[in-house]
């Protein structure tokens, strides 16, 4: 699964860039460490031949729902299931979208104890997760946007921590992905696979993370590394 991820890159005209969209998309933007579900992030379209970026709230909330309040169970779908499962297969069909990362999180050890470790590209570059995005209007006239990331079996780096994991997509599949014109959706399950096992490595975080009010660069520091600052 994927319950935090982060984008902790702070040129956000860069990150503009990468995904080849216009500067101005993120000129407000601020590096995140803990994104949490049920909080706002970027989501980018294809709307013909142009890649757009929206706001949108993690968590898929279907168009059709009266309330938000299942929200939270839905911020993962299973790439195995998108195509049938009623909560996720009109936007599977419709509406699909990447996120922009850089890493996320997954937890080992104890309940009471548990020890995050941020998964991250080797070469640390952007990444982008396939998603789904929906809109509902939590009150007349204002609709509001927000989307869940599809996960997959883990690779190899992962599933030492978590038998599951965000589908990763090379930019060139990313496109396809977001085609709104694609005629065969389910063609593209093709692409719901695990990332391989040399994009990534996991580096151990700080306990800071397991707390989603916690925000800023020493959620990455692990406690080893804290206590050497310290000398």
């Amino acid at each position: 699964m994927c319950g935090r991820f982060t984008l902790t890159r702070r040129d956000g005209r860069e990150i503009a860039e990468l995904l080849g969209v216009d500067l101005r998309e993120f000129a407000d933007h601020l590096p995140r460490y803990n994104i949490a579900p049920t909080q706002h992030h970027y989501i980018v379209t294809a709307r013909y031949e142009n890649r757009q970026v929206s706001l949108a709230k993690w968590g898929l909330v279907n168009s059709y729902a009266k309330d938000a309040s299942r929200a939270a169970q839905c911020i993962n779908a299973k790439a195995e299931t998108i195509d049938t499962r009623g909560a996720f297969k009109d936007a599977f069909k419709n509406r699909r979208c990447v996120i922009p990362a850089d890493g996320f999180y997954e937890w080992i050890g104890p309940k009471n104890k548990r020890e995050p470790r941020w998964i991250h590209p080797r070469d640390k570059g952007l990444i982008l997760f396939a998603g789904l995005y929906e809109s509902w209007f939590p009150e007349p006239n204002r609709p509001e946007l927000t989307f869940t990331i599809v996960t997959c079996d883990a690779n190899e780096t992962v599933a030492p921590i978590h038998d599951r994991m965000p589908v990763i997509l090379a930019d060139r599949d990313a496109e396809d992905w977001m085609n709104p014109r694609e005629a065969d959706p389910v063609g593209l399950k093709r692409l719901l696979v695990p990332a391989p096992a040399d994009l990534l490595i996991a580096t151990p975080a700080s306990p800071l993370a397991n707390n989603a009010r916690n925000e800023g660069p020493e959620l990455l520091v692990s406690p080893p590394q804290q206590a050497a600052l310290l000398l």
